[in-house]
């Protein structure tokens, strides 16, 4: 099948500015413990959709070394955003369950992105900014599908 050309180049730039840009909408600090850091929020957000889990499920899921997320890790417990919990299905592995504090700041900072977020689109029609959802859950998913990592979604 011939390659078509494609304007990718377009979307790499774009993807680059979006990086730039993100401190519109993700505060850098808030008063009420600070901001998490990407890979508490990305790790709290996993162990919100899925349930306790231990560092062998985390370097499934991320594609991560089992040392990286230890560290990860041991930086949310000192954050006591984390809690060790014996595996509430009987395994031998303990795992990683989110705290009230935990909740209370991923809940934050999500309530912050989301507001953000609705500044910067909030000159875009409902059905512009479901229509941008759908392209970028189709991009993410067919990110994931080549990593071979996929993320569950509601």
């Amino acid at each position: 099948m011939p390659r078509v050309n494609k304007p990718v180049h377009l979307i790499e730039f774009e993807t680059m500015l979006l990086g730039r840009h993100s401190h519109l909408f993700n505060p850098r600090t808030r008063q009420t413990g600070g901001r998490l850091d990407r890979s508490a929020y990305l790790l709290l957000s996993r162990i919100e959709m899925d349930g306790p889990m231990s560092i062998g499920q985390l370097s499934d899921a991320f594609g991560l070394d089992a040392s990286t997320l230890n560290r990860q890790t041991a930086a949310m417990l000192r954050a006591g955003v984390v809690e060790r919990i014996a595996d509430p299905d009987g395994g031998m592995a303990r795992k990683f369950s989110i705290t009230a504090e935990g909740k209370h700041r991923l809940d934050a900072d999500r309530a912050d992105y989301t507001q953000g977020l609705g500044r910067v689109l909030e000159n875009w029609t409902p059905e512009e900014v479901a229509a941008f959802a759908g392209f970028l859950t189709r991009f993410n998913s067919d990110i994931e599908r080549l990593d071979g990592h996929p993320w569950p979604r509601p």
